[in-house]
C-alpha cells in the first residue's frame, strides 16, 4: 500500500485504489451518471463496471462530465464470458466508455472453464486495451488451472468477500501466487448492516456498520468495491481511511465467517453460470 493506505500494489506494477464504486444493477442513464459523478466529486478514483451491467456508457459519460483527467481514475470492466472473444468485447467496451484503455479487465466468471478466454485477455493487454488483467469469481482450483496455462498471471481475483464470507483458503491461495484478492458485496447487499456484532463494533468506534465492514477489508490491504446510488452513503463509505479497528474487533468480525474458510469463490460446487 502507499503511505496514505489508499492503494494496493499489483504484481504487474500498477496500483489499485483500495475503495471503488461499483455500478452493478444500476440502470444505464441518469441514475448511473449521477452516482458516478457524486463518487468522483467525493474523492473516489476507482470505478467498477462490466459488460454484463450494460452501463459502461454512463460511467464514461460521468467521467467526462466530471472534468477529472482520465489518467487519474482507475476503471475496471469485465469480460462477459458468454461472448466469444475478449479482444473484440474489449474494443466495444472502450467505445462505450469513451476511453482508449481500461486499467483492469477481468473475466467475469469462469463460464466454459477457467482457461479458454485467457489468451484473449492476454492479447487485450498486449494491444493496450487493458493495463492489468485478472479474473472474478474464480476459486483456488480455477486459479491453479489458469496459472498452469497462462503466459501472464492474473493480477486480481474479484470475489464475494466480507466477514460473513471470509474465504481464508482463497485469500491464502491468492497471496501465495501474488494475486490481489478484491472484495465485492462487502455489505452482503445490505444484509450484514443489522448484524448485532457489526452494530456493536460500529458503536464502539463511532462509525456506521457500513464503514466497519468496509474497513475490515481495507485494513488488511484488500481492495473493496461498494455500491450505492445515494449521495450521502457514497460519501459516508469513503470515510474509512481515518479509523483503525482494534485487533479485538477484527477478530470478532473474522468469527462471523459462514464459509468455513473456503478456498471456493462460491459456497457450493454447483456451477451457477
Amino acid at each position: 500500500m502507499t503511505q496514505d493506505g489508499m492503494t494496493r500494489a499489483l504484481a504487474d506494477g500498477h496500483r489499485l485504489p483500495l475503495l471503488g464504486l461499483g455500478v452493478w444493477q444500476v440502470p444505464d442513464g441518469p441514475e448511473c451518471v449521477k452516482a458516478v459523478r457524486w463518487a468522483l466529486e467525493a474523492g473516489y478514483r476507482h470505478l467498477d463496471t462490466a459488460q454484463a451491467y450494460r452501463n459502461e456508457a454512463s460511467v464514461g459519460t460521468a467521467l467526462r462530465q466530471s472534468g477529472i483527467a482520465r489518467e487519474d481514475v482507475f476503471i475496471t470492466t469485465k469480460f462477459f464470458p458468454g461472448a466469444p472473444d475478449p479482444v473484440s468485447a474489449a474494443e466495444q467496451s472502450l467505445q462505450r466508455l469513451g476511453t482508449g484503455y481500461v486499467d483492469l479487465y477481468l473475466i467475469h466468471w469462469p463460464q466454459g472453464g477457467p482457461t479458454w478466454a485467457w489468451p484473449g485477455m492476454e492479447r487485450a493487454r498486449e494491444l493496450g486495451y487493458a493495463r492489468s488483467i485478472g479474473v472474478s469469481n474464480f476459486g483456488a482450483d480455477e486459479l491453479a488451472q489458469l496459472q498452469t496455462a497462462a503466459q501472464v498471471s492474473p493480477a486480481v481475483d474479484q470475489v464475494n468477500f466480507n466477514p460473513f464470507a471470509y474465504r481464508k483458503g482463497l485469500l491464502a491461495a491468492c497471496q501465495s501466487s501474488d494475486i490481489a484478492l478484491e472484495a465485492y458485496s462487502p455489505l452482503g447487499t445490505g444484509r450484514h448492516l443489522s448484524d448485532p456484532v457489526v452494530a456493536a463494533i460500529a458503536a464502539d468506534v463511532g462509525r456506521t456498520p457500513a464503514q466497519v465492514l468496509l474497513r475490515w477489508s481495507v485494513q488488511r490491504g484488500i481492495p473493496v468495491i461498494t455500491k450505492s446510488t445515494h449521495r450521502d452513503r457514497i460519501e459516508e463509505n469513503l470515510r474509512i481511511f481515518d479509523v483503525e479497528l482494534p485487533d479485538e474487533a477484527m477478530s470478532r468480525l473474522d468469527a462471523l465467517d459462514r464459509t468455513g474458510g473456503t478456498s471456493n469463490a462460491i459456497e457450493t460446487r454447483i456451477k451457477w453460470w
